[in-house]
C-alpha cells in the first residue's frame, strides 16, 4: 500500500493549490494574522524575535524549565512565568486556528462557503467569534433569518441595495403564492436580515465597535433575581448580598468580583447585564451609516439600510460583543486566580528544609485521638502511636511523650492546622513551659496539614506505608512536610493543597496545567539527587512522566546506582531529546550515594517502616540494589563519575565549563569549594563575563552567551550543598502561644502569610484565626524591593478590627481579625 500524502500545515500559504481546484472542500483556509504578533499583543512587554523563540521552542517538545534556564540567550531572559504566558496565549490561538480550519472545511463541504464568510473566519481571534459566524451552519441548529432569505433567493436584492441602490426594485421579488415573497414588506424583511447578517459579520464594523468600547468603557450590572412563586431563596443568597444591586466599570472589576458574580449567575441567585454607554452605541450607528449608507441612494433604500444597521446591532453584534466581554473577563479572572494560586504554591513548595532534625508529626484530633509519628533526619519512621487530650489521663499521655521525645532524642514537634489544632497547640505549649521534656529544648511548628488525610487513603500512601494505619500516614506526612516541603508535597494534588481561592470557579483543566507547571518548575530549579530519588518526586521534573520516572528507578534497581548523567542514555525510553530536557535538573552525588547505603542498613536495624525521597544531598533511604545486580554493578566501575553532574551546568556547556576551569588554573574536583571562588573572582577582576562569553567557543562551534556564561561560573562556584530554597524564609518556631481572648486593637504581633488572594493577604498571627491584611493596608514603602507579599513571609501587624461572630449551630464561633502592615521582617 502506498504511504498516504500528508495533509499540509495549517497556514502554509503555498500548500495545495491543485487539489483545492478539484476538490473544494481540501482547500486549506489561512489565518490573516500572525501568530507570534497575535501573542505579542496579548503578552505585550516582550520582544518580538523572544517571543517567536518561545514559541519555536515549545513547537519542538522544550519544557518551560529547560527553555528558562538554559535558552536566555534565545528568549531576552525571559522567567518561567512568562514563558508559561506566552505558551497559553499560543496555545489559545492555535486552538481558534483549528477550530477555523475545522469550520471552513465543514461550510465548504456544504457548498455554503462565501468570501464574505471565509474573510471573517480568517480573521476570527476567539472561538467565541468562531462560533458565532459558525452558528447558522451547524448540522441540526435552527436556520438564521438571513439563512432562510437567501434560500428564497433575496441576496441579489439585499446587495444591490448595498452597492447600486439606485437600481433596487423589490417589486420583481414579490410572489404572492410563496411564503416570505407574497408582499412587499416581507421581501423588504427579508433583505433588512440579509444586510444585517453582513453588517453583523464585517471585520471594521466588530473591529470599530471593539475599539469604541476600549476608548468608552461599558459597565457590568448585577442584580438578585427574585425566585418564581411558591419556592423559597437558593440557601447561599446571603453570600452574594454584596452583589444584589451591582453596578462597576468594566476597567474596575477585580478578578475576584467577576468569578463571585458567575458564580450567583450560575446559581440562578444573580442575573447579569453589560451595558454600553450610549456615545459608544450612537456613534457605532453613525459610523455604520456613513459606511454602508450611501447618500445617492433613494430614501426608501436608505430607510432599509438604516432600519438594518439597527438589527444588526441589536439582535447580532451587541450579543457578540457582550459574550465577548464576559468571555474575556471569565479569562482574565481565572488566569489571574490560577497565578495567584500557582504564586501562593511556588512559595510553599520552596521553603527551606529543616536539616538534620528528627521531627515528631502531630495531627490533631477530638474523638479518636491525636496521632503521633516520629520520623528520623532522613525522613524514616521511628515511632507511631495515638495521643488523646481528655484531662483524665493528661499525666500518663505526658510521661509517654516525653519517653518518645527523649528516646528519640526529638526537640521539633510539627503540629497539623487542623481540627483541634488550637487545643494541640495549647497542650504542648503548656508542657513545654512548666519543663516536661527536659532538659530537651523543644519547640513546636504548625504545619499546613492541607491535603494529608486525602493523600493518607490513597494508592501510593499504600505502597510506601503498607503496614500503617491512614491515620497515621497523615501524622507522618505532616512531619515530613516540615523536614523537606517539597518532596512531601509533590505527592500531593496541587489543587487539594489549599492555597488560593475560587479553585472551583476556574477551569478545572486550566488549574491542574498551571499548578503542575508550577510543581515542575520548583522541582526542577530545586534539582534532584539521581541516586536515591523516588519515582514520585522524579516525574515532576522537566522532561519526565510517570513511565519515564519509573523506567529510571527500575533501571537503577537493576543495575545499580548511576556513576554519571551520561548513563540516562541506557535507559529504555530515554531519548536524545528527553535526555537534553532533564539531565540539567538531575544531580549524581557520590557522598549521598554512599549515605543512601548506610541509611539501608540502619533502617535494617531499626525495623524503619517506609522510606522517604530527597531533593540534594539529603541521603534518604532507598531500596538497596538486589544481589543480581552485583555483577553488573562491577563491570559498570569502569565508568567515570564527572564532577560537573553535580551542578546545574548542562551537559551541552561542558566543553565552555572546562575552558573556564582551564583559564582559571582550576580542576574539576575543586568544584564547589572555596579555592575555586577565589580563583574565579581573580579572573572576573581583570575580565568582565562579557568579555569572557565572547572568547569561548561552545560544543557547536558557537560562541557562549552571557546568560550561559554566568550559569557556568554559578554553576562551579556554588557549594555542593546549595540550595535555592535557601533564600525563602523558614517555619515559625514557637515555644509559647497568645490566645485570641488576650487581642485587643493596637495590640502588634509578628505573624506568617498563609494565603494571598486579590483582595489581600491572610496572615497566621497565632491565636487560632488568621487576620485579614486587606491591600488598602499593604504600604508599598514597607515591601523589599516593592515586591508582593508571598505564602511564608514573616510580617510585624497590628490589630485594627476585631469582630466576634456567632457560629452556626454545631460549630464553633468565629473571629473576624482586621489587621494593618507594620513591617516585613
Amino acid at each position: 500500500m502506498p504511504p498516504k500524502k500528508s495533509k499540509p500545515p495549517l497556514g502554509d500559504e503555498k500548500a495545495g493549490p491543485s487539489s483545492s481546484k478539484a476538490d473544494p472542500s481540501n482547500e486549506v483556509i489561512t489565518m490573516a494574522w500572525n501568530l507570534t504578533d497575535m501573542v505579542v499583543q496579548k503578552i505585550c512587554e516582550e520582544e518580538p524575535w523572544a517571543v517567536a523563540n518561545v514559541l519555536k521552542l515549545l513547537d519542538d517538545g522544550c519544557s518551560i524549565p529547560f527553555i528558562s534556564r538554559y535558552r536566555k540567550e534565545m528568549t531576552n531572559g525571559m522567567q518561567a512565568e512568562k514563558i508559561r504566558d506566552v505558551a497559553a496565549a499560543g496555545e489559545e490561538l492555535k486552538t481558534v486556528e483549528v477550530k477555523v480550519a475545522a469550520v471552513f472545511k465543514q461550510v465548504t463541504k456544504s457548498g455554503k462557503m462565501t468570501g464574505g464568510l471565509k474573510g471573517a473566519l480568517r480573521n476570527a481571534r476567539t472561538i467565541e467569534e468562531v462560533e458565532h459566524l459558525y452558528a447558522p451552519y451547524k448540522t441540526g441548529s435552527k436556520t438564521t433569518l438571513a439563512e432562510r432569505a437567501r434560500k428564497l433567493g433575496l441576496e441579489p436584492a439585499a446587495k444591490v441595495a448595498l452597492e447600486e441602490p439606485w437600481k433596487f426594485n423589490l417589486n420583481n421579488f414579490v410572489k404572492p403564492s410563496q411564503k416570505g415573497l407574497a408582499s412587499y414588506a416581507e421581501v423588504e424583511k427579508g433583505c433588512q436580515h440579509i444586510i444585517a447578517d453582513i453588517i453583523s459579520k464585517d471585520k471594521d464594523c466588530l473591529d470599530k465597535i471593539r475599539n469604541l468600547i476600549k476608548l468608552n468603557g461599558a459597565t457590568i450590572t448585577s442584580t438578585k433575581v427574585k425566585p418564581k412563586k411558591g419556592t423559597e431563596e437558593h440557601p447561599d443568597t446571603a453570600k452574594f448580598a454584596n452583589y444584589s444591586a451591582y453596578r462597576i466599570s468594566l476597567n474596575s472589576i477585580r478578578p475576584h468580583q467577576v468569578l463571585a458574580i458567575n458564580r450567583g449567575e450560575n446559581l440562578k441567585i444573580l442575573s447579569v447585564k453589560v451595558v454600553l454607554p450610549d456615545n459608544t452605541v450612537n456613534n457605532f450607528k453613525r459610523w455604520c451609516e456613513l459606511r454602508w449608507v450611501k447618500s445617492s441612494a433613494p430614501g426608501a433604500v436608505q430607510g432599509l439600510v438604516k432600519t438594518s444597521i439597527e438589527d444588526a446591532y441589536n439582535r447580532l453584534i451587541f450579543p457578540l460583543v457582550v459574550r465577548e466581554i464576559r468571555s474575556e473577563l471569565t479569562k482574565n479572572a481565572e488566569r489571574a486566580s490560577i497565578d495567584v494560586f500557582g504564586q501562593n504554591l511556588q512559595r510553599l513548595l520552596l521553603t527551606p528544609p529543616i536539616r538534620g532534625k528528627t521531627v515528631m508529626g502531630v495531627d490533631p484530633g477530638f474523638k479518636h485521638g491525636c496521632k503521633l509519628a516520629v520520623t528520623s533526619p532522613i525522613g524514616n519512621i521511628l515511632y507511631t502511636g495515638f495521643m488523646f487530650l481528655q484531662p483524665n489521663n493528661a499525666y500518663a499521655q505526658r510521661n509517654m511523650i516525653a519517653e518518645v521525645l527523649h528516646q528519640h532524642r526529638c526537640e521539633t514537634i510539627a503540629i497539623g492546622n487542623g481540627t483541634a489544632c488550637r487545643e494541640t497547640e495549647t497542650y504542648f505549649a503548656d508542657l513545654i513551659k512548666n519543663g516536661a521534656f527536659a532538659p530537651l529544648d523543644v519547640m513546636y511548628c504548625i504545619v499546613d496539614e492541607s491535603g494529608a488525610s486525602i493523600w493518607s487513603v490513597s494508592p501510593d500512601a499504600a505502597k510506601e506505608m503498607p503496614d500503617l494505619d491512614p491515620n497515621l500516614r497523615s501524622a507522618v506526612s505532616i512531619a515530613r512536610r516540615l523536614q523537606d516541603p517539597l518532596v512531601e508535597l509533590v505527592k500531593i494534588e496541587p489543587k487539594h493543597i489549599g492555597v488560593g481561592m475560587y479553585q472551583h470557579d476556574v477551569s478545572e483543566k486550566c488549574l491542574k496545567d498551571a499548578l503542575d507547571g508550577v510543581v515542575e518548575d520548583c522541582v526542577s530549579f530545586v534539582g534532584v539527587d539521581l541516586n536515591v530519588c523516588s519515582a514520585t518526586i522524579l516525574r515532576r521534573i522537566s522532561g519526565l512522566d510517570v513511565g519515564k520516572a519509573k523506567k529510571i528507578i527500575d533501571h537503577r534497581d537493576k543495575n545499580g546506582q548511576f556513576v554519571n548523567r551520561e548513563q540516562l542514555l541506557q535507559v529504555k525510553g530515554i531519548g536524545p531529546k528527553t535526555y537534553e530536557q532533564c539531565v540539567g535538573f538531575v544531580r549524581i552525588f557520590t557522598q549521598s550515594s554512599t549515605l543512601a547505603s548506610s541509611s539501608h542498613n540502619a533502617d535494617n536495624d531499626t525495623k524503619d517502616e517506609a522510606s522517604h525521597e530527597t531533593l540534594t544531598k539529603t541521603g534518604r533511604k532507598r531500596k538497596a540494589p538486589s544481589s543480581k545486580s552485583k555483577t553488573t554493578k562491577k563491570a559498570k566501575t569502569e565508568v567515570k563519575p564527572n564532577p560537573l553532574d553535580m551542578t546545574c551546568i548542562h551537559p551541552e556547556s561542558y566543553h565552555i565549563a572546562e575552558q573556564v576551569l582551564n583559564k582559571t588554573g582550576s580542576e574539576v574536583t575543586e568544584i564547589g569549594h572555596s579555592s575555586i571562588r577565589s580563583k574565579m573572582q581573580r579572573l572576573l577582576q581583570t575580565t568582565s563575563v562579557q568579555e569572557l562569553a565572547a572568547s569561548l567557543i561552545g560544543s557547536t562551534d558557537t560562541q557562549c552567551g552571557v546568560p550561559t556564561m554566568q550559569l557556568i561560573l554559578d554553576g562551579l562556584q556554588q557549594p555542593m550543598d546549595h540550595d535555592i530554597r535557601a533564600e525563602y524564609e523558614k517555619p515559625l518556631f514557637k515555644k509559647s502561644l497568645v490566645s485570641i481572648d488576650d487581642l485587643r486593637r493596637g495590640v502588634t504581633l509578628t505573624g506568617r502569610v498563609k494565603n494571598v488572594v486579590h483582595f489581600g493577604a491572610f496572615v497566621d498571627i497565632g491565636v487560632g484565626e488568621s487576620g485579614l491584611l486587606h491591600t488598602s493596608r499593604i504600604h508599598q514603602r514597607l515591601l523589599r524591593r516593592g515586591q508582593p507579599l508571598g505564602l511564608g513571609d514573616k510580617l510585624e501587624v497590628k490589630i485594627i478590627n476585631i469582630e466576634r461572630l456567632k457560629g452556626q449551630k454545631g460549630q464553633k464561633p468565629k473571629t473576624k481579625i482586621g489587621l494593618d502592615l507594620v513591617a516585613v521582617l
